[in-house]
């Protein structure tokens, strides 16, 4: 239960702290996890052992350039009796008018997951702006490692 309550301090430290940043944007997001055990190569079949979760956290976005940026983000994804800490870096592209794509490694650290509790994903996103405050995205994570599932993520991000 301490786990929350650290989760929330990070990200209202981080929101104070951004705010007086001028080329940085603060938000949040959410969504549903779908995450896939026994995957093998090129199989995305109905036949995959998959679980479905929820996530939650806060995003900055710092612009570098008109279509570029930079988007780490801290996420907190309870799937069953998983729960971990997802830590993305995203190198961001606006593609289209509104429509982006977003690359880059994911930190995850779980929460009593065998001994191993660090591991790193590789990420592709892509997000589209329904507003200037509102977006839906979906990304996809690879697993490197046996013990590293794959996810899918639907969700909504809000800047705030």
């Amino acid at each position: 239960m301490k786990t929350p309550r650290y989760f929330l301090f990070i990200l209202f430290f981080v929101c104070f702290s951004v705010k007086g940043q001028t080329n940085v944007d603060f938000g949040v997001k959410g969504g549903l996890n779908l995450t896939f055990f026994k995957v093998t190569e090129s199989s995305f079949g109905f036949d995959q052992d998959a679980e479905t979760g929820y996530y939650g956290g806060a995003f900055l976005d710092f612009e570098i350039d008109e279509n570029y940026s930079i988007q780490p983000e801290l996420l907190f994804i309870a799937l069953n009796d998983f729960k971990f800490l997802n830590a993305p870096v995203y190198f961001k592209y606006e593609v289209a008018n509104n429509l982006n794509v977003l690359v880059g490694p994911s930190f995850n650290y779980f929460f009593d997951f065998f001994s191993n509790k660090l591991k790193i994903r590789a990420d592709l996103s892509t997000s589209y702006n329904i507003t200037p405050d509102i977006d839906i995205h979906m990304k996809y994570a690879l697993g490197f490692e046996e013990l590293t599932p794959n996810s899918l993520f639907i969700g909504v991000g809000l800047r705030l």
